[in-house]
């Protein structure tokens, strides 16, 4: 009732004073300018943390700007990743910054991190993107394996998709992606095997499964090549380390 009671004596204060938070969508159009490499975007876009109309998380200047310099790197972090970038790369990166925000000792050290983490993972995508200036055939291949990797996808489906031959479809993207498409197939599989034994609840036997593996002794192998670690052992390391 508390919380309530605080919630209502605030939303009342901001009406009267005329008070409210930024734009969501301004903070949408950022977060996306930022995945797309768009520096001009991001410099038009581009506001100090801690400013009146981010909130007040804290009454004390220094944490409350390092409160709003987590909560933005936890933004980066799930929009890059939804952006394509490699999970695991994306949260190291949001712990280094956020260990870097320890040693600040002042507001303005806080607001030049907060600059510097903006434009590191803005040149990471960057960089993602111009590796993937794949042919149309490709990209439609990419996103078909992305929306049916737990459907247990084969090369005939996207090729069936595309009308094309399996042949062809193996042969362009051999050449463009540099590996075999039943080799990247599994690798995104195993992929989100490793997110879901990191974040999720369901057990080993149950993500093998929902990943439509032939036998729980085929998921445990295929898991092993890739990452040198059975499901359950990934799990007793992994599980929600990098949570947060």
């Amino acid at each position: 009732m508390a919380i309530a009671k605080e919630l209502s004596n605030r939303e009342f204060l901001q009406s009267e004073y005329n008070y409210h938070h930024s734009s969501y969508q301004k903070e949408l159009e950022f977060y996306a300018a930022v995945c797309s490499g768009d520096e001009e975007l991001v410099a038009k876009l581009f506001t100090p943390i801690g400013i009146e109309s981010h909130g007040k998380l804290s009454r004390d200047p220094l944490t409350n700007v390092k409160y709003h310099l987590v909560i933005t790197i936890a933004m980066l972090t799930r929009f890059c990743i939804e952006s394509g970038m490699n999970p695991e790369k994306a949260f190291t990166i949001s712990d280094i910054y956020i260990g870097k925000m320890d040693d600040c000792r002042s507001v303005k050290s806080v607001h030049e991190l907060h600059h510097e983490s903006v434009m590191y993972y803005l040149r990471e995508c960057k960089k993602m993107a111009s590796k993937t200036a794949y042919s149309k055939h490709i990209l439609i291949a990419i996103d078909y394996i992305y929306e049916n990797i737990y459907s247990g996808v084969t090369i005939q489906e996207i090729a069936t998709e595309l009308k094309i031959t399996p042949q062809y479809l193996s042969k362009l993207f051999k050449n463009e992606v540099g590996m075999n498409i039943s080799e990247y197939i599994m690798s995104k599989r195993i992929e989100a095997a490793e997110n879901m034994l990191r974040y999720s609840e369901y057990s080993p036997l149950d993500i093998g499964n929902y990943l439509s593996f032939s036998s729980h002794s085929h998921f445990i192998s295929a898991f092993k090549k890739k990452t040198g670690l059975t499901p359950r052992q990934y799990r007793e390391i992994h599980f929600r380390s990098k949570w947060g």
